[in-house]
C-alpha cells in the first residue's frame, strides 16, 4: 500500500482523482496486527481524540501485540481498564526498558506507556471534575487521565454531593474563578448533582451517571434517567461509567475554546 506522501504526490500529478486519493488515505489509516485487530493509528489526527486500548476481555498476547504496534507507530499507548495480571506483565516488559516512561493510575485502571522523548502537547483547555461521592472517583480519574493526554489542565474536587449540599459551593466558586471551560460531574444513586451544577454556572456541564446506585435504579440507571430528565439547560450526558467519553468530549470543547 502507498504511504500518505505517495498518495498526495500522485494526487498532485493528477495520477489520482480526489475520490480515489480519499479512499486510499482512509485505507492507509488502518493497520492490521496479524489477524487480531485493526488499529486506527491516525484517529488522533482525524478526530483529535487518541485511540485508547480497552484491556478488559482481551487475552494478554493480543493486548501485548496491540500495545507494541501503537508504540512503534505513535510512540505512546494508553491502556484502560486493565486487569492486575495484564498490568504486571506489561510492566515487566516496559518498566525495565530505559526507552520508555510508564504512568499508572490505579484508581482509573489506566496505564500510559510512552517513549521518553515523546510528550503530550499542552493545548490550553481547562476542565473541572466534580464527584458526588467517593464511589464515583474511579470514573472521574479515568476522565482526568484522558483530559491530561489530550493536553488539558484539570481541577478536581471529590465527594461533594447533595447529601451535604454546602460542600459544593467553595469548589465550584474556585472553578468559576479559574475560568474553567467545561465541568464534568460524576454521580451515582439518583444522580442529581450534575443538574444542580448546570443550574449554577454558564458553561457546559457533562454529567456521568455512575453504576454505584442500588435498589430500583440499580447499576446507574436511576442516575442516568435523572440526568436525561434534568430541566437544567447546558447539561450534556454520557453513558453509565463512561469516563473516557466525558473526558474526550470535555477536552475537545475546552481545547477549541483555548484556541
Amino acid at each position: 500500500m502507498d504511504n500518505v506522501n505517495d498518495i498526495l504526490e500522485k494526487l498532485l500529478k493528477k495520477e489520482l482523482c480526489v475520490e480515489e486519493a480519499g479512499k486510499l488515505l482512509k485505507a492507509n489509516f488502518i493497520e492490521e496486527v496479524g489477524e487480531l485487530a485493526k488499529l486506527d493509528v491516525f484517529r488522533k489526527t482525524r478526530t483529535g481524540v487518541p485511540e485508547v486500548i480497552l484491556a478488559q476481555n482481551k487475552e494478554y498476547s493480543i493486548l501485548a501485540k496491540i500495545v507494541d504496534s501503537f508504540l512503534k507507530n505513535k510512540k505512546f499507548a494508553i491502556v484502560s481498564r486493565y486487569l492486575e495480571d495484564q498490568k504486571s506483565r506489561l510492566l515487566e516488559v516496559y518498566r525495565i526498558d530505559n526507552k520508555y516512561d510508564v504512568h499508572i493510575n490505579e484508581l482509573a485502571k489506566i496505564l500510559v506507556i510512552k517513549e521518553k522523548s515523546f510528550g503530550f502537547q499542552k493545548k490550553g483547555g481547562l476542565v473541572g471534575i466534580i464527584t458526588a461521592g467517593s464511589s464515583d472517583i474511579t470514573v472521574a480519574e479515568e476522565a482526568k487521565e484522558i483530559l491530561l493526554v489530550m493536553g488539558c489542565e484539570v481541577i478536581t474536587s471529590y465527594d461533594i454531593g447533595i447529601a451535604g449540599m454546602h460542600r459544593i459551593f467553595n469548589p465550584l466558586k474556585e472553578m468559576v474563578e479559574r475560568d474553567v471551560n467545561v465541568i464534568i460531574v460524576c454521580a451515582g444513586m439518583e444522580g442529581t448533582l450534575p443538574g444542580v451544577v448546570a443550574a449554577l454556572v454558564d458553561i457546559p456541564v457533562i454529567g456521568v451517571p455512575i453504576s454505584s446506585g442500588y435498589g430500583m435504579g440499580a447499576n446507574g440507571k436511576g442516575a442516568l434517567i435523572t440526568m436525561l430528565q434534568s430541566c437544567s439547560p447546558g447539561l450534556l450526558v454520557v453513558n453509565i461509567d463512561n469516563g473516557f467519553g466525558a473526558g474526550a468530549s470535555a477536552a475537545l470543547i475546552a481545547n477549541k475554546i483555548a484556541r
